[in-house]
């Protein structure tokens, strides 16, 4: 759909929010096919990839509010994905490790979310694929 102010599609600030929109969609739909949200991903794959971490140190890792941390958390763990035990060195925090379906369930999502990219990335070729990619993150490490 076009907009009715014919300016905006020449704007790449605009392309890129209207892009962002539609990727978001399509990664969160896929996430929800599964019944899970952006949130379970980022911290499944931050402990599958960091190791055992405490909430705050998720929280920071992952990019996430700590009260939303938490909340995510209890999901995880009422599902069996993780697992919360005591700091053995601070007793007033936890300590959260992946458990092993949780490795199942990120792998799960792995496949989501590469579906999603693939369908996103479609219109391009291999090659304009891997150029896009750079030139993002060369925009976004500004």
């Amino acid at each position: 759909m076009e907009p009715a102010f014919s300016r905006l599609p020449a704007l790449p600030s605009w392309l890129l929010s209207q892009t962002s929109l539609h990727a978001g969609r399509l990664v969160a739909d896929g996430f929800a096919a599964e019944g899970a949200r952006g949130y379970h991903y980022r911290l499944l794959g931050t402990l599958a990839e960091a190791g055992p971490s405490s909430q705050a140190e998720l929280g920071r890792r992952s990019g996430i509010h700590v009260s939303d941390v938490v909340a995510a958390l209890n999901e995880l763990e009422a599902d069996g994905y993780v697992a919360r035990s005591p700091d053995p060195a601070d007793k007033r925090r936890n300590v959260v490790t992946i458990t092993v379906t949780g490795r199942e369930r990120l792998a799960v999502l792995d496949v989501r979310v590469t579906a999603a990219q693939d369908e996103i990335l479609a219109p391009l070729t291999a090659k304009e694929r891997e150029q896009f990619v750079t030139l993002l993150r060369r925009i976004l490490e500004g």
